[in-house]
């Protein structure tokens, strides 16, 4: 397959009332997976929204050596400027669980990013793989400390945090009753949606709601 080929496949896809088809646009992206998923990186320009979700998509699909799919994640990075690009690079991205330090370590690389989407990335990605004993300190360290400065960015961390709760309840509670370094924007954002979650009591939503920003 070669990009001319895909180029045809995403003129003949069929779209909803709310866009592109997703499973259409996950069906191709195994398909490009299967064969060569570099001429994506390698052959176009990727300036459309539809090129952009496929290729988020197919990296986490592509099966290849651990540096090279991070060397094609690092050069797709400057391209995602949507949250739905965004998010579905980083939850797709699963070989961060069977490499976990080595991920952890290329993403940290984002971590004082001033860049919206940068530090949306680090927080999905943080939500979507590194929620467990092994990591939840630092988890909640890293996300303590992003840029969250703009909508998705705030959005991104609050929503990592709602999924925090969601697992690690007390651990929660106490890091957002106590010190934390969020701007009250996020706070906000952060317990509303942890009230709107449906893994979280709603005696701990209750306790949380009661508590004030800065």
């Amino acid at each position: 397959m070669n990009i001319d080929e895909v180029l045809v496949e995403l003129n003949n896809m069929p779209y909803t009332s709310f866009g592109v088809s997703v499973p259409a646009m996950r069906k191709l992206a195994h398909k490009i997976a299967r064969q060569d998923y570099m001429i994506l990186q390698d052959e176009t320009a990727l300036d459309t929204f539809e090129l952009r979700l496929l290729h988020a998509f197919v990296l986490g699909y592509a099966h290849d050596d651990l540096p090279n799919l991070l060397r094609h994640f690092a050069q797709f990075v400057p391209y995602v400027n949507d949250w739905g690009i965004c998010d579905s690079l980083c939850q797709n991205f699963t070989i961060a669980r069977q490499y976990p330090e080595k991920v952890w370590d290329f993403i940290m690389q984002y971590r004082h990013s001033c860049r919206e989407f940068e530090v949306r990335i680090v927080a999905v990605i943080l939500l979507s793989h590194y929620l467990n004993d092994d990591y939840i300190d630092r988890v909640v360290d890293v996300l303590d400390s992003l840029y969250a400065e703009e909508y998705y960015a705030q959005m991104g961390v609050a929503w990592a945090l709602a999924t925090v709760c969601g697992k690690y309840p007390d651990k929660c509670l106490n890091y957002l009753a106590h010190q934390n370094n969020l701007n009250n924007t996020t706070f906000r954002m952060t317990v509303r949606k942890i009230c709107e979650s449906f893994r979280v009591s709603a005696a701990l939503k209750q306790k949380i709601k009661s508590l004030k920003t800065a």
